[in-house]
């Protein structure tokens, strides 16, 4: 119900604010997400796209998971023109615990 995805999406956020952990905006959070979940490669350009944003959007909110080290960034061989984003392993653990967070808030919501 509404009412409990909101709660949900509450008590991960509170979560993540009160334990320290990276403070990452919706956009950074659907870029690190969306690198994660689907399957590679990943552009700025194709990230732009997907989520309807401009290139400069996406380079910014990369420089900041870059600089938490939840992403990191490559030219591709093939077209030097491109960046291709990588995953790390820091990355994979917060989007792991991320995931985990929300299977234990999901079972503490009231039914």
């Amino acid at each position: 119900r509404p009412a409990q995805a909101l709660r949900l999406w509450h008590d991960i956020a509170l979560d993540l604010v009160q334990d320290q952990k990276p403070d990452l905006s919706s956009r950074q959070i659907a870029i690190l997400l969306t690198v994660y979940l689907e399957p590679p490669p990943h552009t700025v350009r194709g990230l732009a796209q997907k989520l309807g944003v401009t290139k400069p959007v996406i380079t910014r909110a990369l420089d900041t998971l870059g600089k938490m080290k939840l992403t990191t960034r490559r030219r591709d061989d093939a077209d030097r023109r491109n960046g291709i984003i990588q995953r790390t392993v820091a990355g994979a653990l917060f989007v792991e615990q991320l995931g985990d967070l929300m299977v234990g808030k999901a079972r503490d919501l009231p039914r």
